[in-house]
């Protein structure tokens, strides 16, 4: 199994103006989507066969129904879950013309940052055999020390996975600490757009290395349509992506960190400090995941594909 400690997010994207209720000027439509970096995580990797534990925060509102029953139906496993009190996250999408979403947060005393110490027991990883985490919930007050806390102490019996996911508008570049992360994570996975927020004018290569130095085995850089960086301990390999007809790239990092630890899972990698992995079988997992993330940038919104599509199309991506 594979447990995913983080946010889960109603995602709101704009669909075509609206004649307003009083027939006075025109409104705007909004589809919301079960979205947040970690939740579609565990999405994912349910979705591609891996036992799946969802570690969330899910209020007791509308989108917390709605996040129940999207993470239900993938087949992730609710039983780590926390019933809060506060509301969801909500956040307002806007597309660019190459599909990349701009968000507007409505996150103030909402339920993914709460977590506390006493919710987060080891129970609620039980017997995984990896963890990921980062995102929002390792950096937003109040519960991010709690989270750093359940994390760091999990790294004795689990690899660890970082996905720092960054959103400059709810968190500064201090709060990110990917280093000290790292002293206790095995994974990093990160784009090229977080890594240019966090280390500016910094070459992907010597950002692996720093991250190495720091104690991260595996870093991953992903390039959009360039593919991926992959550096194992200082070694290093391109990965190419797959070509697709992009609609939108919302879930897509999300999908290729759940691509690569699947594959990781599936031989055998996982549950340790990643002590027998080499360079050509860290390549092999990031170019499947580079597939599944080509699959969500298919279709509309964080909607990553099941196994049976990957299977349908093993050589393409759609």
């Amino acid at each position: 199994m594979i447990a995913v400690l983080g946010e889960c997010i109603a995602d709101a994207f704009t669909t075509r103006p609206s004649a307003s209720m009083d027939g006075g000027g025109r409104g705007l439509e909004l589809r919301v989507l079960p979205g947040g970096g970690p939740a579609n995580t565990a999405v994912a990797l349910a979705r591609l066969g891996t036992p799946a534990r969802f570690l969330g925060r899910l209020s007791g509102d509308v989108f917390g129904g709605l996040f129940r029953g999207h993470l239900a139906a993938s087949g992730v496993d609710l039983s780590g879950c926390v019933e809060a009190a506060e509301p969801s996250t909500l956040a307002i999408a806007a597309l660019d013309a190459d599909g990349r979403a701009d968000y507007t947060f409505y996150a103030e005393g909402a339920a993914d940052w709460q977590w506390s110490r006493d919710e987060l027991t080891p129970a609620r990883v039980g017997a995984a055999a990896c963890l990921h985490t980062g995102s929002l919930a390792l950096v937003r007050a109040p519960g991010r020390a709690a989270v750093e806390e359940f994390a760091r102490a999990a790294s004795a019996h689990a690899t660890i996975s970082i996905d720092p996911n960054v959103r400059p508008s709810l968190a500064a570049k201090d709060d990110y600490q990917v280093a000290r992360w790292c002293s206790w994570a095995d994974i990093l996975r990160l784009s090229d757009d977080d890594l240019g927020f966090l280390l500016p004018g910094v070459s992907q290569e010597h950002a692996c290395d720093t991250w190495h130095e720091a104690g991260a085995r595996l870093v991953v850089v992903t390039r959009g349509a360039a593919g991926a960086l992959v550096s194992l301990d200082g070694e290093r390999i391109a990965v190419p992506a797959p070509e697709v007809e992009v609609v939108d790239t919302v879930g897509a990092g999300d999908s290729f960190t759940a691509g690569l630890l699947h594959h990781l899972h599936a031989g055998g990698h996982l549950g340790g400090r990643l002590d027998g992995l080499d360079l050509a079988t860290a390549a092999e997992a990031a170019a499947f995941a580079a597939r599944v993330a080509a699959l969500t940038c298919s279709v509309p919104g964080a909607d990553p594909p099941w196994a049976t599509r990957l299977a349908t199309h093993p050589d393409h991506p759609g």
